[in-house]
């Protein structure tokens, strides 16, 4: 495990339920984990084992009963509401399974409306060679394929510098060929641009390209550790 100093990333103690009484249900109990600034690290874990509650939490969408997220320095769960947005828009980029995209905006449009929200954006003509969407960049969403809307999903999430990427199933509905090339896509992008990436998925065969593996299950990490031996997303299988 990371060490405090090291540490981008530290939760510490995090847990979250639902409902009251006779009915209340413990979501997460009482999680402990780092991640290092760089790393790709993957969550899995069964539905319902508190997967995409931890996303959200890391990404200031939902409160934590109690515990502590500090990211890059900054408990986010003592933030005020105007605070927690300023965090959304400076340090995180979201990647969600069903791309949300805005149906009347073209792809370059689409990455543009993120653009915006940060100070200190990538260049677009620059991300949309690099995401291989130069030739699309003037065709709306329906006009282009699911890996192409998902590419512009991740430009737009890009687009903005961000210091963390959160990823929900990012490949969850796309095929085998479309997938490997998304996954393909973000270990470049973790690379050339360093941005930390946390990816909730059911895919397995993602955890050999991860940098480091979290495995949730009834509300606990069962496991937590680091892969020693890399493989690049062109070689994953499953």
């Amino acid at each position: 495990m990371a060490t405090e100093e090291r540490s981008f990333l530290s939760i510490r103690d995090l847990r979250k339920s639902y409902g009251d009484g006779e009915a209340r249900t413990e979501v997460l109990k009482g999680i402990v984990t780092d991640v290092e600034r760089g790393e790709i690290c993957v969550l899995f874990g069964p539905s319902g084992s508190g997967k995409s509650t931890f996303l959200n939490m890391v990404g200031g969408l939902e409160p934590a009963d109690s515990g502590s997220i500090v990211v890059d320095g900054t408990d986010i769960t003592k933030l005020s509401d105007h605070d927690l947005v300023e965090y959304r828009r400076r340090e995180l980029g979201f990647i969600f399974q069903f791309y949300n995209l805005v149906p009347d905006l073209t792809v370059r449009e689409n990455i543009e409306v993120c653009q915006y929200l940060s100070k200190d954006p990538l260049p677009i003509d620059d991300l949309l060679n690099s995401l291989g969407l130069w030739e699309h960049r003037g065709k709306f969403p329906n006009q282009v394929s699911g890996g192409q809307q998902q590419r512009c999903a991740i430009g737009r999430a890009l687009v903005k510098n961000p210091s963390l990427l959160l990823c929900d199933e990012p490949t969850g509905a796309l095929d085998y060929h479309t997938s490997k090339e998304i996954l393909e896509l973000m270990e470049r992008v973790n690379r050339e641009y360093g941005c930390t990436m946390v990816i909730v998925t059911h895919n397995d065969a993602i955890r050999h390209m991860s940098h480091h593996i979290l495995r949730l299950r009834d509300g606990s990490l069962a496991e937590d550790f680091y892969n020693d031996h890399l493989l690049p997303a062109r070689e994953l299988t499953w």
